[in-house]
């Protein structure tokens, strides 16, 4: 007979197994030495060793479904139970319960695990539906567009809900996209709408246009192309297609006349400049015939000058004011020495005159004391630092001085100088 601590073979062949419950029969051994049967059956548990070993791996290491661990762990206690091998199979046992316990673990976790999933999911598809519920109301078009299309491939990345939560979230997702969809359509209908009647009044512009590019009639005309790039602006835009062509032909019927006033200007106002030159050098001769010593050979020599003046025709606009000034200056300066002359040569003039100079000259005199005496005052002010006295005898010496230019004027006029 033979024994190791697990086991033994009995005289017979019989080998058994040694366990918490007593020995229990493994088998019958014929073919060799007890040893050898020993051996045989110690390899047997080695084996279940094994197996249990790879499938505590698999538990620990791997998505091995609770199912499957479950029946695999099943059919290893059963070959555990029948006693077929030799060894600790308590040891045994105690490890399959383990793994029992473990795989429940492992179930448990992953319940819990897809419980988080699943209320991850419903969140995420909630705020995606959210977010497409808000993208429904943009008018965004195109970034907006963008995004739905965008949040349906998140969506299709998502889990699956239970079907009653996943399908209520997707009709609210679903209607979303259609009611954007539906309001870009017809934004976009009646924007092609609004760009056809552009194109229709652009039209209409571009035909007009085109008849008055040839036209000479340059300031009403050039008046009625503003009022057209007027109406341009306010039609909007038309179908792309057709805008560019259309601005192209208006454009190029503005610039066909605008070019054509350009030459005519051009050349009118190379003249006026040359005008302007001939007045100037008349205004010069003009010019030299003051102050008036020989009024009648003066009153003859400017009608000459005005003669050639007049004859010569306009100049440019900006120069008018100062050359015709110059020239009015001349005209002014011989008229009052007309004025003078007469004056001097008419006896009922020439009495009034004697008997107002002393008046005027009386004037004159008051008026040039007020004068000094209000310098004076100015002048004290200012060595005081008193400058805002100072500045308002300054208005009042600007009065004074005023109404003596006049008096001097007058007593000039009447003799009294």
């Amino acid at each position: 007979m033979s024994s190791d601590p697990w086991g033994r073979v009995d005289e017979t062949g019989t080998v058994y197994v040694r366990t918490a419950d007593g020995e229990q029969v493994v088998g019958s051994w014929q073919a060799g030495t007890p040893e050898e049967a020993l051996a045989y059956f110690e390899r047997k548990y080695e084996g279940l060793v094994v197996e249990i070993g790879l499938l505590e791996r698999r538990v620990r290491t791997t998505d091995l479904s609770a199912k499957d661990a479950t029946a695999a762990i099943d059919h290893l206690r059963q070959q555990v139970d029948e006693h077929h091998a030799v060894g600790d199979l308590e040891a045994l046992r105690k490890r399959l319960d383990q793994l029992v316990t473990d795989v429940e673990a492992r179930r448990e976790e992953r319940k819990a695990q897809k419980a988080r999933q699943s209320d991850e999911a419903r969140q995420a598809k909630e705020k995606l539906v959210a977010e497409a519920e808000e993208l429904a109301a943009s008018e965004q078009w195109r970034s907006a567009g963008e995004r739905l299309r965008a949040l349906v491939d998140t969506w299709k990345g998502l889990p699956r809900l239970d079907r009653k939560a996943d399908d209520e979230l997707w009709h609210r997702f679903s209607h979303a996209r259609s009611a954007f969809s539906k309001r870009r359509k017809a934004h976009f209908a009646s924007l092609d709408a609004q760009r056809e009647e552009a194109r229709k009044t652009k039209e209409r512009l571009v035909s007009e246009a085109e008849a008055l590019s040839g036209s000479t009639d340059w300031g009403p005309t050039a008046a009625r192309y503003r009022e057209l790039m007027a109406d341009w602006k306010a039609a909007g835009r038309a179908q792309r297609e057709h805008e560019d062509d259309l601005w192209n032909r208006f454009r190029g019927a503005q610039d066909v006349f605008f070019q054509a006033r350009s030459e005519v200007f051009a050349e009118r106002d190379a003249e006026q400049r040359e005008n302007l030159t001939r007045k100037e050098e008349l205004v010069v001769e003009a010019e030299k015939l003051l102050p008036v010593s020989d009024l009648k050979a003066a009153r003859a020599a400017f009608r000459s000058i005005n003669e050639r003046w007049e004859a010569i025709g306009h100049v440019p606009r900006d120069a008018r004011p100062k050359i015709e000034g110059r020239m009015h200056a001349v005209e002014r300066a011989i008229q009052e020495s007309e004025e003078a002359e007469w004056r001097r040569t008419n006896p009922e003039a020439r009495a009034r005159a004697a008997g107002l100079t002393g008046q005027l000259q009386d004037v004159v005199d008051k008026l040039q004391d007020a004068v000094d005496k209000l310098q004076k005052q100015i002048d004290a002010a200012r060595a005081a630092g008193n400058d805002a006295k100072a500045d308002k005898l300054g208005r009042e010496l600007e009065g004074r001085q005023a109404l003596l230019d006049q008096a001097l004027k007058g007593l000039e006029e009447f003799g009294g100088k």
